[in-house]
């Protein structure tokens, strides 16, 4: 799970900044100002949240960390990336609004990882 972990983190991470150098440049022209604004908010979380999938990895690494409330916590923000940012970037690209009520579904297992994270936290014995 450690490297799964930490691979996913850095190409998550590598495809945000791609996304968003995508949006301001290509894109900017294509889409008026809200569609690039909910694009670029889709990517700066994907980048938190890919940063964040890292920190994971490296706690895993970790003996003395509970591996398991870790692990829910990296495909928790796995799964906020997939739901949050990929609805936004589709909603941007394709206009369609019905898809930007599975964001918050995104945001809830964002709130999942963090969550898990602080348990983890206070689970550790230094």
């Amino acid at each position: 799970m450690i490297r799964f972990f930490l691979i996913s983190g850095a190409i998550l991470a590598g495809l945000s900044v791609a996304g968003g150098a995508f949006a301001t440049h290509a894109l900017r022209a294509k889409l008026d100002d809200r569609a690039i604004a909910i694009f670029e908010t889709g990517a700066k979380y994907q980048m938190y949240h890919a940063i964040a999938l890292i920190l994971v990895a490296l706690l895993m690494a970790r003996a003395e960390l509970g591996e398991t409330i870790l692990a829910v916590s990296g495909i928790a923000f796995i799964s906020g990336i997939v739901l949050f940012s990929g609805s936004l970037y589709t909603l941007s690209l394709s206009g369609v609004k019905i898809l930007g009520a599975v964001a918050p579904l995104g945001g809830a297992a964002f709130l999942i990882g963090w969550a898990c994270l602080a348990i983890a936290a206070f689970q550790w014995k230094p």
